[in-house]
This record gives structure tokens, sequence and C-alpha cells, in this order.
């Protein structure tokens, strides 16, 4: 039977799906060399079709060891003696540099890891009226108005006011964990703020406040500061994109005009995703429209049909999508197999076994809906880690 190759000759190829690779884990040595690992691969990730990578937040944390969740210094980017040291635990702001570059030659995206929510680490204490706050409820007081001594002091000495001079008091903070006084831990919510009421408020009551020094995203000179280091940091290393970090507990509104704001000076191609780590799609849908579905969201939902699969005796596969957000918004889903939060001993951790994340890597890498997310902290299959090792 003869066949019509014409036919065949006239069918496009299959678009290339873009895929990301998360380039960093938990546990990574604190040895700042982390930029210089990233450095050896990049020439070989586009030909094997990685477009993208998403580095960890390479602003100065509370120690060498921090991973830069306990921010300190937006605008230190391991060029300063602050800290305890000058590079960050990933390494200097020269070879940081450095990798920017090689990326670019290379054709392969950046995506940085934005810490918004709170500081950590204040270089010293200052005084202010709180109130305590039930922690699963805290909208409501337990206390009446009382002073603590709170870390709120951020000066940056060691930055001398390069790239912004803005110094960071009691007065930009909505609340603490911590009063240094008399060393009591609670949820303390200053007298006179109050938690941001665009934030996620299907748990706790309120959901703003998450650790360390939260950051009042009503105060204007907050604002504008963090606006400013959103378009500096842009044109400093390039980037092409932003993770947002704990997106449920900070300003929805001020996310979306930090988002505006950077389209308006530095227009280009964009891609922003956040952290909403929940199960619930529903809630997802409510957040995206929110922000007019310009930004993404990483599949939670889909992560846990993973694991549950994974340890059950009669899972059903043919349902493995069902309440995940790839399946309603494929365009604004990050499909995962796995995260730094979800490694054993983090906050996360659910179990998966490790013959079901090969085959939840096939799902997401072999399927035309989503962006897949291959995770750096996979010890065996996956081109990162194998070419560094």
């Amino acid at each position: 039977m003869a066949t019509d190759t014409k036919t065949d000759e006239r069918v496009p190829p299959t678009p290339v799906n873009a895929c990301m690779v998360q380039a960093f884990e938990w546990y990574v040595p604190a040895d700042q060399k982390h930029w210089k690992r990233l450095a050896k691969v990049i020439p070989g990730l586009n030909s094997i079709g990685v477009s993208n990578i998403w580095i960890p937040p390479a602003c100065k944390a509370t120690s060498p060891q921090g991973n830069g969740y306990d921010i300190y210094d937006l605008y230190d980017l391991g060029e300063f003696d602050q800290k305890g040291s000058v590079p960050t635990k990933w390494g200097s702001r020269e070879d940081l540099i450095a990798l920017r570059d090689l990326a670019k030659e290379h054709s392969v995206g950046l995506y940085f890891d934005v810490v918004l929510n709170h500081k950590a680490g204040a270089d010293h204490t200052e005084r202010c009226k709180v109130v305590e706050v039930d922690p699963n409820d805290r909208t409501k007081a337990i206390s009446d108005p009382y002073d603590i001594d709170g870390w709120f002091g951020f000066d940056f000495e060691g930055r001398g006011g390069k790239y912004s001079d803005m110094k960071y008091h009691w007065e930009h903070f909505s609340g603490t964990d911590f009063n240094n006084e008399n060393g009591k831990k609670a949820i303390y919510s200053i007298v006179g703020k109050e938690w941001s009421p665009a934030v996620d408020t299907s748990e706790k009551g309120n959901f703003d406040y998450l650790m360390f020094a939260d950051v009042d995203f009503s105060h204007p000179k907050v604002q504008e500061d963090v606006k400013n280091w959103g378009v500096w940091v842009t044109k400093e290393l390039k980037l092409n994109g932003m993770r947002f970090d704990a997106a449920r507990h900070f300003s929805e509104k001020f996310l979306k005009d930090f988002i505006h704001h950077l389209d308006e000076n530095v227009p280009q191609s964009w891609f922003f995703v956040g952290e909403w780590w929940q199960d619930s799609a529903e809630n997802m849908h409510k957040y995206l429209a929110m922000l007019d579905r310009k930004f993404s969201l990483f599949d939670a939902p889909l992560f846990y049909n993973f694991c549950e699969i994974s340890t059950s005796e009669r899972a059903d596969l043919r349902r493995v999508f069902d309440g995940g957000l790839v399946q309603t918004m494929p365009v604004n889903a990050v499909t995962v197999v796995g995260n730094h939060d979800t490694q054993f001993g983090q906050a996360s951790y659910v179990k998966m076994e490790g013959w079901m994340k090969a085959l939840a890597y096939a799902i997401i890498l072999l399927r035309i809906d989503g962006y897949p997310c291959v995770f750096y902290g996979v010890r065996r299959c996956f081109c990162l880690k194998l070419q560094i090792e």
C-alpha cells in the first residue's frame, strides 16, 4: 500500500517545550563555590532542552551558611563585608556576574529567587508597642498593648549606602516573633499596624505573618525601596524572570504593583512564578485572577497526587492530574516533582518513592501542558547533578 510522503512533509514539527531547572537544593555545601559549579554546566544545558535556570536567593543572609531565605540585605549580592562574610553561601558577586554572562552567551535565562516577605538578622533592637495575637487566628489579640525590644533596626553599615540609602526601622514592619527583653517567643503585631488584608486568609485568620521581622508593604518608603531594588537587580543580572518566595504571606496588591513597575521600567518578555504551596487549586485560581493571570504558580496539588500514588497500593494513574493546576490552568502551572522545601527534614517534606519520581518526571517533561521544572536535588538520571558530579 502506497503512502503519501508529501502529506508528512507538510506537517510542522512539534514546538519545543520550555524547561527550567531549579539549580540548587537546601543542602548545597556552604563553600561559596556554587556559582562556579553552575558555570561549569551552563554550556551544555540548552542543547539538552533546558531554557532557564532558577538560581537561589543571592542576597546576603544572616550568616555565611544561610540559604538566603533568612534574608538580611537585598542589595548585597556577595559584595560587602556583612554578617561574617563578603560572599554569600553561594559565592561572590564577581562569580555571580560571570555566571550571568556565561548564561547569556549560551542562551540560558536566569530566574532570581526573590525574598520580600521579611527581613532577618537586624543590626540592633528597637522599642515599640505591640499586642500578642493568637497563633491560630492572627486577627485576635490575646494581650493588652505593651512595649518590647524587637529586632527591627537594619542599618546595612557594611554597604555604606551604596545602591540604596534606605535603612529599616520598626515602623517599616508589621510584626515579629521574639521579644529580646525577656526572650519570649510569640506572634507580636505592632500597635497602629495591620496585617495586610491582601494575603491568604484561608489559614490562621490572616497568613501575613510567617517569620522574622514582617515587612509592611503599605509603607510608602518600603514600596519605593523594593520597587527600585527590583529594577536594579534585573539590570544587574540581566534577569529573565523571578520566583517569589512565600507569595501567600505578603501583599498581593504590592506584588501586582511591583510587577507593573518592572514592566514599565524593564520592558521585556517576563516570567513570574510564586510559591503558593497549598493543595487547593481553587485558591490558586483566585490568586491568579487577582494578578490578571500574568503569573504562574507551582502545581502543589499535582505534586501531592504524585506522593499519594507512590504510597498507595491501588493507585489509579488515570486520575493523576485530577485537582492539579495544570489540568485547569495549564498556561499558569509550573509542574514539579520536588524542591528544596520538600526535601527530607524540611517543612513541606512528604514521602515520594524513588520509582515514582522517575515516572513523575516522565509525566511532566513529556506533557505539552505546564512548564516543567527539574530539581537539582534529584540524585540520579538528571543532567545537572550528573554533570556537576
